[in-house]
């Protein structure tokens, strides 16, 4: 037991005393570029799923 209790005081001290944390201002930033990146891997993913249902549409078309 006294290991689990060493363990979470060295985690507290580490996270309160050697963690450097991000500005508000560098959290914002961050926060809007995961967003315009996650916005972009999406229109892709979109593109390619129209692509694809667009392509096999047209090939059963073919074959009935």
């Amino acid at each position: 037991m006294s290991k689990v209790s060493e363990y979470i005081k060295e985690s507290y001290v580490e996270l309160t005393q050697k963690v450097t944390w991000p500005t508000w201002r560098e959290l914002q930033s961050s926060a809007v570029l995961v967003l315009i990146a996650a916005l972009i891997i999406a229109v892709i993913v979109l593109v390619m799923d129209q692509s694809i249902h667009f392509l096999l549409s047209q090939f059963y078309k073919s074959l009935a």
